[in-house]
């Protein structure tokens, strides 16, 4: 017997079973539920034909044909399910919840799964999701000037039990003109606010989240303004790391890529740095003269970086000088620091 679940039934069974969501291959590819995967019903180009048939004919028509256009393929359905959840039990859902999910949850009913699925489809997913920008949250910021390594810290108190959300690995981009590190794709907006909203979903509201200062902006992806504004608003630690340590640390990360990535990235800021910044900076890469190159950017994101900061409330930013990038040091005196802080406030 095939059950419907409520969502956060769903998303609470999903933690052990398989999600298929059985929309098409470029629904599925906009955006979906995190871990789901893909078994389509129907094509892209099916799912324009019944959906056709059902405004020009009417819904049995257009189930007549949807049967007709499924056809034979019921049992590679089955089979792609056997394969991806071998103990027989699954979760399936379409768009609202209707017809697709219905259809595929009968056939796998039949052949003895196991079966759930979401009540009101993707959509209700999708909802949710946005529901999570409208709470107010005790956002805390890391900011510091490029190569200042705050990813990785936060990656460090996150360890430590902190609770942290990574933006630039939601969106798959470290955000600059190099943030693709010429190999990573982005998620869809509609798919990186479904991160984000899941994200924001599992923190606990009485206790600090910690966000690296990003622009609004991170590649091609947009922070949704609701969240955009309280991280504008939050409190800032600024962390200060001497240009030399930042130069060292990001050769390690950029040094070794793709040359050509490297000269169109630079390209792509050429009118921001300048003719002759820009030639030296080309000219550095060609030679191979890593560091020269991430130190004549650097002069172009500090800039960036100190324009961003100066839009801040003044008594909302930290210093914290910081000698020496190690990651796991610098986690934990971050964290001792607004321990001590937190305590004279009482």
């Amino acid at each position: 017997m095939v059950k419907q679940l409520s969502l956060p039934e769903f998303l609470e069974k999903a933690n052990t079973t398989i999600i298929v969501d059985v929309r098409t291959p470029s629904e599925f590819a906009h955006s979906h539920i995190p871990n789901a995967v893909n078994i389509p019903i129907f094509s892209n180009e099916e799912r324009v034909l019944v959906g056709t048939a059902y405004k020009q004919q009417g819904r049995q028509a257009a189930i007549l044909l949807g049967f007709e256009l499924v056809g034979g393929k019921w049992a590679d359905f089955i089979k792609q399910a056997e394969i991806l959840a071998p103990n027989k039990k699954i979760l399936v859902h379409c768009w609202r919840g209707g017809m697709r999910s219905g259809a595929m949850a009968w056939a796998f009913d039949l052949y003895g799964f196991e079966v759930a699925t979401l009540k009101g489809g993707y959509k209700s997913f999708r909802k949710n999701s946005i529901k999570a920008f409208e709470k107010t949250y005790l956002f805390k910021i890391l900011s510091g000037n490029t190569g200042s390594a705050k990813t990785e810290i936060l990656k460090e108190m996150k360890l430590l039990g902190q609770q942290v959300i990574d933006l630039e690995d939601l969106a798959q981009h470290q955000g600059s003109s190099f943030g693709s590190m010429g190999k990573l794709v982005q998620p869809s907006q509609e798919q990186f606010e479904n991160l984000l909203g899941q994200e924001l979903q599992k923190m606990d509201l009485s206790k600090t989240i910690w966000l690296e200062d990003e622009s609004v902006t991170i590649g091609k992806r947009v922070i949704p303004k609701p969240i955009w504004e309280q991280m504008r608003k939050a409190n800032v630690i600024k962390i200060e790391v001497p240009k030399k340590e930042r130069i060292a640390f990001l050769n390690q990360h950029y040094g070794k890529l793709d040359r050509t990535f490297l000269k169109t990235a630079v390209l792509g800021i050429s009118k921001r740095l300048g003719p002759l910044e820009t030639k030296l900076t080309l000219c550095a890469i060609e030679e191979g003269r890593m560091e020269d190159f991430i130190d004549q950017v650097l002069v172009y994101y500090d800039k960036t970086y100190f324009k961003g900061l100066i839009k801040r409330e003044k008594r909302s930013i930290n210093a914290l000088k910081i000698d020496k990038i190690n990651f796991k040091e610098n986690a934990k005196f971050i964290i001792n620091l607004k321990k001590l802080k937190d305590e004279k406030r009482r």
